[in-house]
Parts: C-alpha cells; structure tokens; sequence
C-alpha cells in the first residue's frame, strides 16, 4: 500500500518545495491550502501523514486535528497521523496540538530535510508489521499493553524516540499509568541500554540534600559530609536517567538543573571542577506542566527544554476493552506466582472492570486482580472478590451514576453539580454505554455553545478528556 501525505498550508512556495522533495522519495503526496480543502480530501482519499499548517485563510490549524483524525477510509488501517507546522512556535501552542491529537509539532525554521526525515520515519513505521517493527514486544511490558489506538500511539513513540539516544524525552499521563513502564521500555530499546538506567524520586528529593543527591558533594562541603560522594547524574554515566515527578521538584533546584540541561555540565556541592552530563535524560509528571507554568509553579524555561519530544501516556479509563485484556494478564501473572489454576475471567467480572473508572490506573487495576487472586477460593475470580469501589462502578452508567430502573422505567439522569441541571434520557434496552456518553457529549457542548472548556466543566472532566471523547465519536 501506498504511503499517502497531505500537506495542508497557503504558503505555495513552502509547500511546493516539500512536495518537490517528497515526490523524490516516492512518497504519494497531495496539497491544500485551506481548512475546508483539507478536511475534504482526507475525508475523500484517506491518508498516512498530513503536514498542517498552524494559521490558515479559513481558520486554525489546531481546530482541524480532530476531524482530520476521525477520517478514516476504509483503505486505511490507521487514523492519520498529524504534525504541526508553524512559523511562529510557541509552547502554548505546542502543547495545545499535543492535547488534541498531533503526534509532533515544528516550527517552519526546521530545515526541510528535517521534516521529509521524519515523514520518512513515519512510512516506515506506518507500513512495518509487528513483527518488522524494532522493539514492538520489548515496550509490551505491563502498563504499555493493550490495543487501543491511544496505547498503540504511546508504544510508536516510544520505539521512535529510543532511536535518537540523546533526545530529551517528557512522559505526560496520571499516576499509575505507565510513565516508569515507558521510561524503561525508552532505555532498553536505545543504543544506552548497556548503561545504567538512574530514576530520581523528585517528590522525595529532600530540600536541605537536593543538590547533593543529584550533583554529588565533595569532603567537608556541609556538616556531616565526611567523605566525597558522586551524585546520581554522576553514577549514570553515559545510561538514563529518569526525573520522575520533576514537576515537584522546588522551583530554586529547578534553575540549576536548567542550567545543567543547558550546558551538559555540573559540579559536585563545594566542587569547582566540572563534571559532564553525559547520560540521556527523560523526565515525568503527572501534573499538567503547562498549567504549572502559567501557575508560577513551574519554570516555562525548563518545561522547554524537557519537552523536545512529549508522549503523553494514557489514563485506563480512556482505553476502552485494554481494562480486560490487561486484568487477564494479571490474572495469569498471579496464578503462576500463587500457583493456582484460575480460568479466564468471566463476563460479570469483565463487565464490572468495564463499568469502574479506575483513578489509580494500571497501578490500580494490579492490585485488584492480586487481592481478588490471593481470595479466590477456587479456579475463578468471582465479582463478590472485587472490592466494593468497583462493584460500585458496576452499578452506575459511565459518568452520570445510574442504570435502567425496576420494570424499564425511563430514569433520567442528572450530572451532579452541573450547572443548569444538564441531562440525558436513559432508553432501557436501546441505550448502549457509548451512545448515553455520545448524547452526554452533545447536550454538554449545545447548553455551553461549543465551547469545550465549558462543556468540560459541565460534564466534570477535564478538557484534554473531553477532547479525546470528542475525536472519539466524531462529534
């Protein structure tokens, strides 16, 4: 099959010099140059990549991810993939196209070389099997399982980024999600993977011995440093290291790891001979960084700097059937560890992970099927053996908390604490899951007149949630 790209920009000469270069490449390549000419093109023909330029003469860029996402041909086996393309680039910006589904975001100061490299990247990637795909089984460790299209994205990024061993890399996802899962699974398939792999606590990181901790000190630098120590930047060496919940960290230590990052050296605590940096650096939080930054909370520099090439890892929640696929791989886990003969899950207890929101994700889900484990009395894991936060789930619709009445009454419920009473109508027995959330989605964004962070609140979700919903039923 044919790799197809669709460039989406007013700029002729830009855009003509790229097709030029694509062309040369074998790629099969198309151009629009507004909003509306390029929602109906992919709609018609279906493509791989669409180059998107951020202003266009009928409107923004950022406001054609989705549609261009959800367009998907039969022909395809993938949605498009979309990267951003801007002559003015701003992280606000960049962050914003990341939350609505662009897979990168550059600015048109990078060398055309440079973006046909990684249109080139993405063919192979795109038209790899799994098996072709290097290092597809190694990042299919639990948390990265699963076969939604937002964990499947997740895992394509991790492979990509594990090629380009110096890259600075942010893991973006909520707490139990996989962001360590990920961090590994980047070491492992890079060419560092015979080094070190280093993870710092950030939230544990002491004020009074921070410095010392990641920079190491020398003998008598503070009370009680009886001998020099090398830091954990020093002992990575030329591995990984990981800065887990770096948007913790104090804002005073922020700076001068800034400046490590900046220079690639640092020195011990009451040193004065440099020391390189010489380790790959990936940072994690789950913390919405960009909202920290604008908090005064977070150092927009330093956000920069960490963000070269974000991958945002998905909450359990937004992933559809991975809830079950991942609780039978715990479940096999926990029988070979407890040496119990347990049989696959049944539909009531599949139905109940289903209904359960799982705020503490994977992490959570792990620990679920352990203690139902340990309990099982015999060779199944009965819905009795959940504890009582799922089989709450269970007895509530997805975000609204009801199920059809006694005798097929009509309930209709209420979001609570939504203002102006914002409700849907429950069809007993016509009513699918995903086509209350559908009607919720859609009353939500008529009473707050599109505008999606109003609609976001309504609902109770967050506005990056909200959007993935949206992409979801193409609203």
């Amino acid at each position: 099959m044919e790799f197809r790209v669709l460039i989406v920009d007013d700029e002729e000469t830009y855009a003509r010099s790229l097709m030029r270069l694509l062309a040369r490449r074998g790629i099969s390549v198309d151009h629009a140059a507004t909003c509306a000419d390029g929602r109906a093109r992919a709609a018609r023909r279906g493509y791989d990549l669409v180059l998107l330029d951020f202003l266009l003469p009928d409107g923004s860029g950022l406001d054609l991810i989705g549609p261009l996402r959800a367009s998907r041909p039969e022909s395809r086996r993938e949605p498009p993939r979309v990267l951003m393309m801007t002559a003015f680039g701003t992280i606000e910006n960049a962050v914003e196209a990341m939350r609505r589904g662009a897979f990168d975001y550059v600015t048109k100061s990078t060398a055309i070389d440079g973006i046909v490299e990684r249109v080139l990247d993405a063919r192979r990637v795109a038209q790899a099997t799994p098996g072709e795909l290097p290092g597809e089984e190694a990042v299919r460790a639990p948390g990265l399982l699963g076969e939604s299209r937002e964990i499947r994205e997740a895992r394509t990024r991790i492979v990509e980024v594990a090629r380009a061993p110096d890259t600075t890399v942010l893991l973006a996802g909520e707490s139990g999600t996989g962001k360590g899962v990920a961090a590994r699974a980047i070491h492992a398939l890079g060419a560092r993977s015979g080094e070190p792999f280093v993870a710092i606590d950030c939230v544990a990181l002491p004020a009074t011995l921070a410095e010392s901790e990641l920079f190491g000190h020398e003998k008598g630098a503070f009370t009680g440093a009886e001998r020099a120590k090398p830091g954990k930047l020093e002992m990575c060496g030329r591995g990984t290291v990981l800065l887990d919940e770096i948007g913790d960290m104090e804002i005073g230590l922020q700076g001068k790891l800034l400046r490590v990052l900046e220079e690639r050296t640092f020195e011990r605590v009451g040193g004065v001979k440099p020391q390189a940096l010489a380790a790959r650096v990936i940072a994690a939080s789950h913390h919405d960084l960009a909202a920290l930054t604008a908090e005064g909370r977070f150092r927009l520099d330093l956000f920069h700097r960490l963000s070269v090439f974000p991958i945002a890892i998905p909450p359990l929640r937004e992933r559809g059937d991975d809830v079950v696929l991942l609780a039978e791989h715990f479940t096999r886990d926990f029988a070979a560890r407890l040496g119990k003969p347990l049989h696959p899950l049944g539909k009531a207890v599949q139905d109940a992970l289903r209904g359960y929101d799982f705020p503490g994700n994977v992490r959570e889900l792990k620990n679920v099927i352990e203690r139902a484990a340990i309990l099982a009395s015999g060779p199944e894991i009965t819905v009795d053996l959940l504890p009582p936060r799922v089989l709450a789930g269970r007895q509530r619709a997805a975000l609204l908390g009801s199920l059809p009445g006694e005798g097929g009454r009509t309930i209709r419920p209420v979001q609570p604490g939504s203002a102006g009473g914002l409700t849907v109508e429950f069809r007993p027995g016509t009513d699918t899951l995903d086509g209350l959330e559908r009607r919720l989605l859609e009353e939500a964004l008529r009473m707050a007149d599109g505008k999606k962070g109003r609609a976001a609140e309504l609902l109770g979700i967050s506005r990056f949630a909200l959007l993935r919903r949206v992409e979801k039923y193409r609203l």
